[in-house]
């Protein structure tokens, strides 16, 4: 199953705010109507940092460089060298 667009959940969140902002501003609370929207812009940002990390883990990973004419195993031997050097 594919992901949500990213569009469309944050169009969500600011329907979700929007409705109940309304009602508050019918009925005149304008604290409730401060209350929202200080809501709003930090959910809004708290999603916006979730949905970056789950594009970053669902990225494809970058293909390995290897320089032109480096074998197998000397790559494997400079691993080796590397890791020992830890």
């Amino acid at each position: 199953m594919a992901p949500r667009a990213r569009e469309r959940i944050l169009s969500n969140l600011e329907t979700v705010y929007r409705e109940a902002y309304d009602r508050a501003k019918e009925t005149g609370d304008e604290r409730r109507m401060h209350d929202l929207d200080s809501a709003y812009q930090r959910e809004q940002l708290l999603l916006e940092v979730l949905l970056d990390i789950r594009d970053a883990l669902t990225a494809p990973a970058p293909e390995p460089t290897r320089q032109p004419g480096t074998s197998a195993l000397a790559t494997l031997e400079t691993l080796r060298r590397v890791s020992k050097l830890r």
